[in-house]
């Protein structure tokens, strides 16, 4: 640490005659930051009176936090960085894209609006020896090279996305209290997980909450519990294959993920109210059961932004807690992770712009942010003490614990399969039809719009 310490201290000395330093979070030199390869970074790139744009979906407080991430490219480099957020980010960068008028990078919420943009030649492939970078930096970092692949308009795969900021979907949460006064251990395989579902049920409880209302979108959270079930049943390249449809929807090895689900939702006492009331249950609302006195239900999957639907006096890390929705140790496919995040494209290339995706490249550029809180990361070579809370800590240490990452297959899919024909068979599913069937119609749906 002495010799962090000592770097990040030349690096404050630096900083604090450099005419375009900011008002730094963090001063060079304070905390347990990578202020040496920041250093390094402020030492070998002078950007003075060039300006790199960015526009992206982040906006209000999150605005706010990445902005500060940038004050240290521009307290580093003498460069300006001009962010601007919108709430129809996808709709402006392909209008500025096609009108010539788009900004040095975007940032996109997941892969498919840039993988259509790299088609359509509006992006340009990252810096040659990116891809190794990623692959050699980031957990399961193979994953996230493919994520960012796509073909450009000779139809040649190239690196276009580099990903920043991650979100995690794998969880399952109850409440630690409940757990104890039962005497229940954490799962650390699905078979375990299964053995424990079936014993909460011999000792008279129900082992899990699960709703799939969602308005017009009811039936979604089924389908995250099917890709995550896909990850632990089938090999990545098959899961890949699928949400393509390579893979036709009704191959029996997605019959078999559904039912798999189905063990969990349509099998007796497992699921409160049983199979009717899980298709019918609000996402928002079924949570709620694991505070009740009595617990209506003990276990609850759900992505990392459910506890913004717990009571209000709930405290995630003390009242309720979360662990990884673990993979089958018999089948031996390592501990994939299903998620999503946030990738910087360039839509207008610039050599100041290839200058700051080296910046994105050093843990500072994660750390600045993790440190404010809302902030997931890949990136292996941060410091995971900074992160703001010792929930996101655990989140960011299942990250960096994965062998295989995976986004949401339905937002990947075509919008009439994977936010429609797939919604609604679950919920057909989940009040009794058969896998087979369901997934012949998503078949037949998704041969007529091709």
């Amino acid at each position: 640490m002495k010799k962090v310490l000592f770097a990040g201290v030349a690096a404050s000395a630096m900083i604090a005659g450099n005419a375009y330093a900011q008002d730094l979070m963090f001063a060079p030199g304070e905390g347990d930051f990578h202020w040496d390869s920041y250093q390094a970074f402020a030492d070998a790139n002078d950007l003075a009176g060039q300006t790199v744009t960015i526009t992206g979906p982040w906006t209000g407080n999150e605005k706010e936090r990445v902005e500060k991430v940038f004050d240290y490219f521009e307290a580093a480099t003498g460069a300006t960085v001009e962010y601007s957020g919108s709430d129809s980010f996808e709709q402006d960068i392909v209008i500025s894209a096609e009108a010539g008028s788009a900004p040095n990078l975007a940032v996109f919420p997941q892969p498919g609006l840039a993988a259509d943009m790299a088609k359509r030649g509006l992006l340009t492939p990252l810096p040659e020896g990116t891809a190794d970078w990623v692959a050699e930096n980031f957990a399961a970092g193979q994953s996230w090279v493919d994520l960012g692949t796509y073909a450009d308009q000779d139809g040649n795969d190239q690196l276009y996305g580099l990903f920043y900021r991650a979100d995690l979907k794998s969880l399952v949460w109850y409440v630690p209290e409940a757990f104890e006064e039962m005497g229940y251990e954490i799962p650390e395989s699905m078979e375990d997980l299964k053995a424990l579902t079936q014993q909460i049920v011999d000792d008279g409880g129900t082992p899990w909450c699960i709703g799939l209302g969602s308005g017009a979108a009811t039936g979604w959270p089924a389908t995250d519990w099917v890709e995550d079930l896909m990850l632990r049943t089938q090999p990545a390249s098959v899961y890949d294959q699928w949400v393509t449809n390579e893979l036709p929807f009704n191959d029996p090895a997605v019959i078999g993920a559904i039912n798999e689900f189905g063990w969990f939702a349509r099998t007796d006492g497992y699921a409160d109210g049983g199979a009717e009331a899980v298709a019918s249950t609000d996402f928002r609302d079924s949570p709620t059961g694991l505070f009740e006195l009595p617990p209506k239900c003990y276990m609850h999957r759900q992505a990392s932004f459910i506890p913004a639907f717990f009571p209000e006096d709930v405290e995630v890390g003390t009242d309720a807690d979360f662990f990884y929705f673990p993979s089958y140790a018999e089948k031996d496919l390592g501990n994939p992770v299903l998620g999503a995040g946030t990738l910087f494209g360039i839509t207008s290339p610039s050599d100041a712009t290839n200058v700051f995706l080296e910046f994105m490249k050093l843990p500072i550029a994660h750390e600045a942010w993790m440190a404010q809180g809302g902030f997931l990361t890949a990136h292996a070579g941060v410091n995971t003490g900074l992160y703001n809370t010792d929930s996101e800590r655990a989140m960011g240490e299942i990250l960096q614990g994965a062998t295989t990452f995976r986004f949401d297959g339905s937002d990947l899919m075509p919008g009439e399969i994977g936010a429609g024909a797939f919604w609604t068979g679950m919920v057909d599913y989940t009040t009794g039809a058969s896998a087979e069937d369901v997934t012949a119609a998503i078949q037949s749906r998704w041969d007529e719009i091709k």
